[in-house]
């Protein structure tokens, strides 16, 4: 049985992140931009975000959603998910004379657009993150035959290149610095010349949303839930964290999932929230566990984020410029 009265430390910030309010907020302005009468669906290629309930939510108000830009009807509006596609999904979208909208998080754009300068000065890009992560086909798209996905310190020690001084790397945005350290120093102690990317270019959501599950578990929480998808990267981050850092932590969609049992001989429980949970989600978390015995909500707050990314133009279905 779970204890009585355990307190509840809520992680901040947590939940949404800048780039994925923008994404989310994409697809719901494209639905309302529709011509009154106009009950045409709009697309997304990939899901919006990786959150179960943020795409249902999005598919009662209309969207629909794809993994392949043929499953789009010709002329159709459709929209890149967060993680950014790959130019030669630009050029499908094209033929098929698709208006398109760019829901790509800006800071994954700024990847992009680093995997094409080193590219276009004839380096090798050796990309750190998971391979078949919808961001990491993206980028590799960007430059095909440059790009190599390295994934652990092994494969930092092993990775072959052709020409050691001209090499660069990137890193997926849903990893932080912290998850790429070791991989980053073995591949900086093989190849000295490796060039790296500017701060501006690393997500600072992920990193702060590891830095206050740590934090949790400094403050007393024995026990972390991450509230979040399956399929989040980087949900699945904040839990192996709180995990590092000492705390029993379990991964839930929704409170509906949160076993009893999980609260055993805890002394503070912490929530936090990966970046594309809605936070709604949490607050039912919470609840859930104040009827199994939660006392007092506490909020630990490590760093504040202001950051704001504004959503493109919106185009309407009958009159835009194609992609």
């Amino acid at each position: 049985m779970p204890p009585s009265n355990f307190p509840i430390l809520l992680a901040a910030p947590r939940g949404f992140c800048a780039g994925v309010e923008r994404a989310v907020s994409v697809v719901e302005l494209a639905l309302e931009a529709r011509q009154p009468g106009d009950s045409r669906p709009v697309y997304v290629r990939h899901e919006i975000v990786h959150n179960a309930t943020v795409v249902n939510d999005l598919r009662a108000k209309g969207a629909v959603f794809v993994e392949d830009t043929a499953e789009i009807p010709v002329g159709a509006t459709a929209v890149y998910s967060a993680h950014g596609v790959s130019p030669q999904v630009r050029e499908e979208a094209a033929a098929r004379d698709l208006v398109t909208i760019d829901a790509t998080c800006p800071l994954v754009s700024r990847v992009h657009a680093a995997v094409l300068r080193h590219a276009a000065r004839g380096y090798t890009i050796l990309f750190v993150g998971h391979a078949g992560h919808p961001e990491v086909e993206g980028v590799m798209g960007e430059a095909p035959g440059r790009v190599k996905v390295v994934e652990s310190v092994a494969d930092a020690e092993s990775v072959a290149v052709d020409d050691p001084e001209h090499l660069a790397y990137a890193t997926q945005t849903t990893l932080s610095l912290d998850d790429v350290s070791a991989i980053v120093g073995a591949l900086q102690r093989r190849f000295p010349a490796i060039v790296g990317p500017g701060l501006g270019d690393v997500c600072y959501a992920t990193q702060n949303r590891q830095e206050a599950v740590r934090e949790l578990v400094e403050q007393g929480a024995n026990v972390v839930l991450v509230v979040g998808s399956p399929n989040s990267s980087n949900s699945n981050r904040l839990r192996e964290v709180a995990e590092n850092a000492g705390a029993r932590a379990y991964l839930l969609g929704t409170a509906a999932s949160l076993e009893p049992a999980w609260l055993e001989n805890a002394s503070a429980v912490g929530v936090t929230a990966g970046a594309s949970t809605p936070e709604p989600l949490v607050q039912g978390v919470i609840d859930r566990l104040k009827e199994l015995g939660g006392g007092e909500v506490r909020t630990v707050e490590t760093r504040p984020e202001d950051v704001f990314f504004a959503p493109p133009p919106m185009p309407s279905q009958r009159s835009a410029v194609r992609s």
